[in-house]
């Protein structure tokens, strides 16, 4: 018997099959450092060995049985208390008895089905791993080996492009479009930048990736915006008819799959972020969803995520709006969406800088909106 901590005790190592041929995978553990484990996928067998070394050799080691578990959870830091299992399976491994040697036990989690991908991010973490359980009375030894899971997707049948005119009624109006919606994640982003009608003074324009991780729902939402890569893709003013192109390659960025109420708990979604600044350091940008998938040999019957939009003010069909981003320190200015207006003649004649901003609807109707005034402070 074991009184106070002395007495006999095990060591457990968790051996998994394939260690040797199976790939490793990179993830991030909470406190951010990467951390390799082997990989796995929806599907597959998990097997291998649980070997169990007494600290003293000729003691003997009661127990109330020894068993090991298969665990998929979901950890939302601002709830720590409750860890929420979306998969749980348990082996029986040995039952109540005495251990008077090292022992190996032989286990099977056979075709376990893993329907979400290993994720760490800003506010929450789901993670796979198996724990084995030496019960006993006073303190169980328990020992976690964690494994990384990957989802992979086929390629989408519907795979448009995105094209769309932005713009501030008779000062500026561009025309932007990418190849596609969906990427899978070593995939490369092409693009252009074409210039209807300048006039404001552009200075440059820069092209950012965005994560929003969305976690909880009611008053416990939290959103968490990260800019995962940014650049310039333009320096100086443009002129009209002038086209910029744009090229992203995906490959060297740290990026997931897009998680969509990923067992309603959280979403991953990613975002490409035009923004232009004028002489007067005034700041636009433009919002677009992306869809990114993780492609690989062994496919998925579906797609792990969708590509609808998430339902946010400023990201409609149509007449979407170019949104001022925040500058403390400099104006904003509304950029708006114009489909069918914005083939009109490029040289009708200039109109007076301090002319009220208009947003343009996809049918033709106008709803005026609260005009900046040049020099505004934060």
């Amino acid at each position: 018997m074991s009184f106070f901590g002395f007495g006999q005790s095990a060591d457990i190592d968790i051996l998994l099959d394939g260690t040797e041929s199976r790939k490793m995978a990179e993830i991030k553990s909470e406190d951010g450092k990467k951390e390799r484990h082997l990989l796995y996928y929806d599907g597959e067998t998990v097997s291998g060995k649980v070997n169990v070394t007494l600290k003293k050799p000729g003691s003997k080691l009661e127990h109330q049985g020894i068993k090991i578990e298969f665990v998929g959870q979901i950890e939302l830091y601002y709830d720590r208390g409750n860890h929420h299992e979306f998969t749980s399976l348990v082996k029986e491994l040995a039952r109540p008895g005495e251990l008077v040697q090292n022992t190996l036990y032989p286990f099977e989690f056979l075709n376990v089905e893993k329907p979400f991908e290993s994720y760490t991010g800003s506010n929450v973490r789901l993670r796979y791993f198996l724990r084995v359980t030496i019960v006993r009375r006073l303190s169980d030894v328990v020992k976690e080996v964690d494994i990384v899971v990957h989802t992979l997707s086929c390629y989408p049948d519907m795979n448009n492009s995105i094209k769309m005119e932005v713009g501030i009624e008779d000062c500026l109006h561009i025309e932007f479009e990418y190849n596609k919606s969906k990427y899978h994640l070593k995939d490369v982003i092409v693009g252009k930048i074409y210039f209807l009608l300048v006039r404001i003074k552009i200075k440059n324009m820069e092209i950012a990736i965005i994560k929003r991780e969305t976690t909880g729902s009611g008053p416990n939402t939290f959103t968490e915006n990260e800019t995962i890569a940014k650049y310039e893709i333009m320096d100086g003013a443009p002129v009209r008819g002038e086209s910029i192109p744009i090229r992203v390659f995906l490959a060297g960025y740290d990026l997931t799959p897009s998680m969509r109420d990923i067992n309603k708990k959280f979403s991953v979604r990613y975002y490409l972020n035009l923004v232009l600044m004028d002489e007067e350091d005034r700041r636009y940008f433009k919002q677009q969803e992306i869809t990114l998938w993780r492609k690989g040999e062994k496919t998925r019957k579906n797609l792990q995520t969708s590509a609808t939009s998430p339902q946010l003010p400023h990201l409609m069909s149509g007449a979407d709006n170019l949104i001022p981003a925040h500058n403390h320190n400099s104006d904003t200015k509304n950029l708006s969406g114009t489909i069918e207006d914005m083939k009109r003649e490029l040289d009708e004649e200039e109109h007076s800088s301090n002319m009220p901003v208009q947003s343009v609807g996809s049918h033709g109707d106008t709803c005026s909106t609260n005009p900046t005034s040049d020099g505004m402070d934060e």
